[in-house]
């Protein structure tokens, strides 16, 4: 990935599937991602992302399961 020493700002983004997924803060969000709410570094938001996505499941299998 490119920009991981440039000190470029990332955003946390997650998607209707509950996936997450690291952005480019200067750009426009990609159609079905918003903002998970944490911005910062790239390792920041990785960390964060680590900490939130314990489950990597997508929502629709984790329902189908009845664990929703």
């Amino acid at each position: 990935m490119t920009g991981q020493n440039t000190g470029t700002r990332y955003t946390v983004v997650v998607n209707d599937e509950e996936q997450y997924s690291i952005w480019a803060a200067d750009r426009a969000l990609p159609a079905g991602w918003h903002a998970a709410g944490t911005s910062g570094t790239r390792e920041e938001c990785l960390a964060e992302i680590g900490r939130v996505w314990t489950d990597l499941r997508p929502r629709s299998l984790r329902r189908a399961m009845g664990e929703l």
